[in-house]
């Protein structure tokens, strides 16, 4: 897999190093998180969004959301949506944004929940779905 780089296109806030991710206690558990991030997902337009319970096979996530973008634009209205809404409940990502919507691929990071968003090119390439196949699909929105 290709690394990715932190981007500095990114209007997402994060918190700073070392500080915590949510303040106060945290008001979703990690299946209510990945629901909210799918609804936040779809109300973007967000296509073919993908929702995988990785808890029995990795435990560097709970949930994958992974979901098509149109355009860099719509990746970043995706992406702004997901943090703002996110925020609104004190949940900030663990780091800044990772990737650029202009490369194909950007991410954000809640600990129990990682939502990718891709161009349809990139998320061909990296078939996410395919390397977490033990994963079961929770579910898939055309």
């Amino acid at each position: 897999m290709q690394a990715m780089t932190p981007s500095t296109h990114s209007s997402i806030e994060t918190p700073a190093a070392g500080s915590a991710r949510r303040a106060g206690e945290a008001i979703l558990n990690p299946t209510e998180l990945a629901h909210k991030i799918v609804d936040l997902a779809d109300e973007k337009q967000a296509a073919d969004i993908t929702l995988l319970d990785l808890s029995k096979v990795t435990v560097l996530a709970d949930y994958f959301v992974i979901c098509t973008a149109d355009s860099s634009r719509q990746t970043m209205a995706i992406l702004d949506s997901v943090a703002a809404e996110l925020k609104k409940l004190g949940l900030l990502p663990l780091h800044p944004a990772e990737g650029d919507p202009a490369a194909g691929w950007t991410l954000l990071d809640y600990g129990d929940v990682v939502v990718h968003v891709f161009d349809a090119p990139t998320r061909a390439f990296y078939n996410l779905e395919q390397l977490w196949k033990d994963a079961p699909v929770v579910l898939k929105m055309q």
